[in-house]
């Protein structure tokens, strides 16, 4: 024995485009995650999930209404198509979407129990969130240049003072003097050492040259063996002084003795 039951949900995006999405072969088949092919005229065969769902356009009311026959694989020979009738209304959140699915078959209660909120409504509002979300994503905007502030009148005392200060040069200040460092005392040394080897190198080689070209010197005589001076007679007068003074010698001793 057939039977009816409504569902409702409410969807993030407006009348207008849950109607075109759900009519658009590609943008079903995106919402749904399985191929579909619809169309958007009365009476055009429709199909969905693969052709696991297969039924054709009955009534079309743009942004408001779309009525469709519908039927699964699952369904036997003699069960008639059952009729789905979707109505739209907006509403702040988006639309509210209400569904009637009559003349459905008995053993076909998975619908009502789960089939429809699982395989469209829960993918249609992520689809339709997903889309907003980017739509809504604000572009990346280059940062204007801050404006400068404005600059306050001067009088005219003021700007002649600036003006002044503006044309004298700004002194300059004087530039470090490079700092010399002094060599190390061992170098300096060595370099003296160096310089003192190179002006004396020279005055060597003359000297050594100077001493070559010079003839040798004769050998001198050997000098001959000196007579033994003769000795000198002495006078008259030292020999009377000599005299004198062997006697007071003598006489001292003798002096000497008796006491």
């Amino acid at each position: 024995m057939p039977y009816s039951f409504t569902l409702t949900t409410t969807i993030p995006a407006s009348p207008q485009e849950v109607y075109e999405a759900w009519l658009d072969s590609l943008a079903h088949s995106e919402m749904t995650g399985g191929s579909a092919t619809m169309s958007g005229e009365v009476g055009a065969e429709v199909s969905a999930w693969d052709n696991y769902i297969i039924g054709r356009n009955i009534e079309l009311v743009p942004g408001e209404r779309i009525v469709q026959s519908w039927r699964t694989s699952e369904f036997e020979d003699e069960h008639e198509d059952s009729i789905i009738t979707l109505t739209l209304e907006p509403v702040e959140e988006g639309t509210l979407l209400t569904l009637e699915h009559s003349n459905v078959p008995d053993e076909q209660r998975s619908y009502e129990e789960g089939g429809w909120q699982e395989n469209y409504f829960e993918p249609m509002v992520a689809y339709f969130s997903e889309r907003r979300l980017v739509a809504t994503e604000p572009e990346e905007e280059e940062a204007a240049p801050a404006e400068a502030p404005p600059e306050t009148p001067l009088r005219e005392p003021e700007r002649a003072a600036k003006s002044k200060r503006r044309s004298q040069p700004k002194p300059q200040a004087p530039e470090p003097e490079p700092e010399t460092k002094a060599p190390p005392k061992k170098k300096v040394a060595s370099k003296k050492k160096a310089a003192a080897k190179k002006k004396s190198a020279p005055k060597r080689a003359v000297k050594s040259a100077r001493k070559a070209k010079r003839p040798a010197k004769p050998k001198r005589a050997a000098p001959r063996a000196k007579t033994p001076a003769k000795k000198r007679k002495t006078s008259g007068k030292a020999a009377s002084a000599a005299g004198r003074k062997r006697a007071k010698a003598t006489r001292r001793k003798s002096a000497r003795k008796r006491r």
